[in-house]
């Protein structure tokens, strides 16, 4: 059973791993990917960039040429078209233009260069010192384009350039190019964040499927465990039964009454010892919240305590054992159920003597704690392992015993004296070192 279970978290490491592997390798190709295609549009853009500027210039210096072709005077347009940001240029003129006009150029020369984009113009006057704002013109596929309405007006005098107080010129704002050509942005979350939270789900079951696994195996431990104890604790009276009755069918003992009074004296304990073991089984069976009532009347602890002292020194003790009483509460008259307190007194003694391999040293203590009694039980016993400290208590569990043999029992005592206690709504602890005995603590309210 252990190397399956090996064999499964063996397998689920390599599971999770793969898993793993496969997600780290996918998300690197696909950040891989993310970053070539945005390196091909940041090209792209730049390209149509470089392209948008070139056709801005050419169309601009068009429109200068055409202005100046009516001027009188014309001066050398070299230098004049300037490019102040992306999407902003600046063109110096020798005089005042008409706003109309200058609106009529740049929309005839702008649609023929293919710069198909919203913009606005400003005229500066170096005459009379004044700007004219014109209106914000869009572009349509179906008019080419159109006069936006005056509550539209960009000004971008403040904010991409500080207009100059000498000279003539007139400014070309093209408010959409920056957005359309910088629309591609990287993903702000990482996805390594889901490879993360995938990891940590597939662990968390992995972990919870394993703890059930175990369980499991506990539990099928514990239950093959009590079936074989089970079965040697009634095969033995059964056996003396049986070899007792064979006895009494081939022999006369018509002149031997004694002889007959012993065989009729084994087959009546042992009869008892079998009726014993199966009622345990079938009371512990029915110790649930729901069946379990307590007969509840005010006893004496302190008293209750003695006469299970001096019955385990007549009956169970071996001549060199010994019990020691502490009993120094105050308080010791209860109300419990005077059987059921009985039996787990009875119990963990039983457990102190079984479980020790030289004279059973047992010391019982009683003190006063809140409102009720605490209740020590301290041995000098083989002790418990950290490991079955946490399972003592389950049903069916047995401890395994190492060089101890001879233990007998189905694993039923501790279960029976935790639901007892809670039952009466107290408590029951236990500290225990290997190889240093085992101390029981016990709360148990007025």
């Amino acid at each position: 059973m252990f190397k399956k279970i090996k064999l499964v978290i063996v397998l689920g490491i390599i599971s999770l791993g793969s898993i793993l592997f496969i997600q780290v390798a996918w998300i690197k190709k696909s950040i891989a990917i993310q970053h070539t295609n945005i390196a091909i549009h940041q090209k792209e853009d730049s390209l149509n960039l470089k392209q948008f500027s070139e056709d801005t210039r050419i169309a601009l210096s068009k429109v200068l040429d055409e202005i100046t072709k009516h001027n009188k005077n014309p001066t050398d347009s070299y230098g004049a078209v300037k490019q102040i940001r992306s999407n902003y240029f600046s063109v110096d003129i020798d005089e005042e233009l008409q706003p109309f006009y200058l609106e009529s150029l740049l929309k005839h020369t702008l649609y023929d260069e293919h710069v198909l984009q919203d913009f606005q113009y400003g005229i500066y006057d170096c005459f009379t010192d004044s700007i004219v704002f014109g209106n914000l013109i869009k572009y349509t596929e179906d008019n080419h384009y159109e006069q936006s309405s005056t509550d539209t007006l960009i000004n971008h005098s403040s904010s991409v350039l500080k207009w100059k107080k000498d000279g003539h010129y007139f400014t070309v704002y093209f408010p959409n190019v920056e957005a359309k050509l910088t629309n591609i942005n990287p993903e702000s979350y990482s996805p390594w964040f889901f490879v993360v939270a995938i990891i940590i789900v597939v662990m968390f079951f992995f972990g919870y499927a394993i703890a059930i696994i175990s369980r499991q195996k506990r539990l099928s431990e514990v239950k093959n465990d009590f079936i074989n104890n089970m079965t040697h604790e009634l095969k033995t009276p059964i056996s003396t039964i049986s070899l007792s009755i064979e006895m009494l069918l081939k022999t006369d003992f018509s002149n031997d009454s004694e002889r007959l009074k012993r065989y009729a004296g084994i087959i009546y304990k042992e009869n008892k010892r079998l009726e014993n073991q199966v009622e345990r089984v079938l009371n512990v069976a029915k110790l649930d919240k729901q069946k379990l009532l307590l007969q509840k009347t005010t006893i004496n602890i302190h008293q209750l305590i003695v006469e299970a002292k001096e019955t385990f020194e007549f009956n169970q003790l071996e001549h060199d054992g010994k019990i020691t009483l502490e009993l120094n509460a105050s308080i010791h008259v209860i109300n419990a159920d005077q059987v059921h307190v009985t039996n787990v007194v009875y119990n963990l003694l039983d457990n102190a003597i079984k479980y020790c391999k030289d004279s059973p040293e047992i010391i019982i203590r009683s003190s006063d704690d809140k409102k009720g009694i605490s209740l020590e039980f301290e041995d000098n016993g083989i002790g418990l392992k950290k490991e079955d400290i946490r399972f003592i208590f389950d049903k069916f569990y047995r401890v395994p015993t190492g060089n101890v043999h001879n233990v007998k029992g189905f694993g039923l005592g501790l279960f029976y004296v935790k639901m007892i206690i809670e039952e009466h709504g107290g408590t029951v602890k236990v500290k225990s070192e290997t190889g240093k005995g085992t101390t029981f603590y016990i709360w148990l309210p007025e």
